[in-house]
This record gives structure tokens, sequence and C-alpha cells, in this order.
């Protein structure tokens, strides 16, 4: 077996033991349900609203839209607010001086943040789907779902870890990473067709993958007569799958380089000023 072999298996081993105690503990559970609770309350609460120019209600258009922030949201925000954490504990200087040792620690995230979507997913698809009607237009589309939701987290997750890579501490990350997300958010044609806003705006966002997660998502759910509401009047397949491949490739190119970059600059003396300056700010 390779040394860097043997590393990913220990990291997967990680991520799965870190999932397990996530899964236990009360205060990600609460997050669960939280996150749960007030997706399906907005959803409930806008039951009967109709979309503008298709026969369906909201609850049908905005769940898959909901689950495809909802992705993009937890594996970006929470590997960089990992990475930065672990940066200034000591945990990614500890990583690095064993040989192997940042192939493993990225292994790990991404079986640990893949895994926490299952929760997440799960408080919102089953009681939507005992409370809504027509959720899901064929039951191919969970095909779909899931090749969106391998190709989402490819594209987004380097996002997530180069922003811990390069954030002087935990306190910016939701500067640098939570802002820009729900900008994103509000205008990739998440909550209201893009097509509502100004043409640039409509030609930037859908430079990022938060709106081909969301577009993708809302193929799966949604019959074919839907489309019509979209920027282009079709789901764009062939899009999506070529501009979450290619974030996906990139981010596989760079955020290797960064991290290693980040490992090389990073001294026990940083770990030390960076523990002082948490606990000032904690005071």
């Amino acid at each position: 077996m390779s040394p860097t072999v043997h590393a990913v298996r220990i990291g997967v081993r990680r991520g799965l033991r870190e999932f397990w105690q996530s899964v236990r503990s009360t205060q990600d559970q609460g997050f669960y349900l939280f996150t749960g609770i007030l997706t399906v309350g907005y959803l409930f609460l806008r039951r009967n609203t109709e979309v503008e120019g298709t026969d369906l209600l909201l609850p049908s258009v905005a769940l898959p839209s909901l689950l495809g922030l909802l992705v993009a949201f937890g594996v970006v925000i929470g590997p960089a607010y990992a990475l930065a954490m672990e940066k200034e504990d000591g945990t990614l200087l500890r990583h690095k001086a064993v040989p192997h040792g940042l192939e493993g620690y990225f292994a790990g995230q991404l079986t640990f943040q893949s895994l926490s979507l299952v929760p997440q997913m799960l408080v919102i698809l089953v009681p939507s789907f005992l409370l809504f009607d027509d959720l899901m237009a064929a039951p191919s589309g969970w095909l779909t779902v899931a090749w969106v939701l391998g190709l989402g987290m490819m594209a987004t997750m380097p996002i997530g870890m180069a922003i811990g890579a390069l954030v002087p501490s935990s306190q910016k990350v939701g500067t640098w990473g939570m802002l820009p997300v729900m900008v994103l958010a509000g205008t990739s044609g998440i909550f209201y067709p893009v097509q509502r806003l100004w043409d640039w705006v409509e030609v930037v966002v859908q430079v990022f993958p938060l709106y081909w997660i969301g577009l993708g998502m809302r193929s799966a759910f949604l019959p074919d007569s839907a489309a019509a509401v979209e920027a282009d009047g079709s789901w764009r397949t062939l899009e999506t799958v070529a501009v979450l491949g290619l974030w996906a490739v990139v981010g596989a190119l760079v955020t290797p380089v960064l991290l290693r970059r980040m490992a090389r600059r990073q001294t026990g003396s940083q770990v030390e000023a960076a523990r002082d300056a948490a606990v000032q700010w904690v005071k």
C-alpha cells in the first residue's frame, strides 16, 4: 500500500469518526432540527402560493433550490471554518509534520462534510414529502439529485478550503465566506427566477456554481414544463455538468497548492499567537 493511500484511508476513518460524534452531539442535533424546522416552516407558510408562469405551488419549486443552497452553504462555510480553526489550534501543524498528513486531512474533511449533509437533508425531505404533494415529478429524478450533489460538492468544497486557508483568522470566515454565499444565494435564482434581475447580474451569477447547483436540483424535482421560467427556457443539463465539472477541476488543482503554501508558512509561534488572539477576542 502506498503512503498516500494509507494517509487517505486514515483520513476517511477520521472523517467517519467525526461524523458519528457529530450525529450524537446534542448541539449538532439541535442545528439539524433548527434547519429543518426553519425550511419546512417557510414552505408550509407559502404552501398555497403559486409560482408565476407555471401551475406549480411554491414548495415544489423552492424545495430543490433550498436543497441546492444547503449543499453549497454547508460545503463552503463548514470546511472554511474547520480549516481556519484547525490552523489556529495547531491541528494542521501536526498534520504537516506527518508524511502525507495534508492528504489525510483533506480526505477526512471531504468525508465528514459530505456525510454531514445527509441528516440535514433528511430533516427537510422527510417532512416535506409528508406535507406537500408533487415534489418529485419522476423517480428518475433521484439519479439527477445524486450526480448534482456529487458534482456540486466537488465544485464548492475547494472554495471553502481555499477560504479557510487564506483568511487570517476564523473570525474573518463570516466576511470572506458567509457573506459572499448569501449574496450569491439572493441573486442565483434560489428564491426567485434569476431573469428578474439586471442582465449583467444574470451573467455574473452564472459564472459561479451555486446557480448551477440550484438549476440542477430543480431539473431533478420539477417536470420539464417548469423549465420555461428558467433563464434560457431549458434545464441546460450539459452546461450544468460543464460548469460544475470545471469548478471541480480548478479546485482540485488550486486547493492543494494553497494548502501546501499555508502549511509551509505555519509555525508554532503563529499557532500560539492565534490562540492568544482568540482568547482576547472571546474576552
